[in-house]
């Protein structure tokens, strides 16, 4: 059996629906739950990398100024 949100079955119950459909109804939302848990991690995990990312790509630039600063002296001020 899947995981149960209790204060929804609760509230179903307390609505008189069946418990059969509150049962399922409840065990449904706990899934999505689940999932959007699971969805919530991975994207966590694609911002830390995403965020390296932008990082290494602006050391390079300013790698790529810093030489060209260095090679090229008409562009000094």
């Amino acid at each position: 059996m899947a995981l149960r949100m209790g204060a929804l079955y609760d509230a179903l119950m307390a609505a008189h629906v069946p418990e059969e459909q509150a049962r399922k109804a409840a065990e449904e939302v706990a899934d999505y739950n689940e999932r959007i848990g699971r969805i919530e991690r991975d994207l966590s995990v694609v911002k830390w990398m995403v965020g390296t990312t932008i990082t290494l790509q602006l050391m390079t630039l300013g790698g790529m100024i810093g030489l060209l600063w260095r090679l090229v002296p008409a562009a000094r001020p």
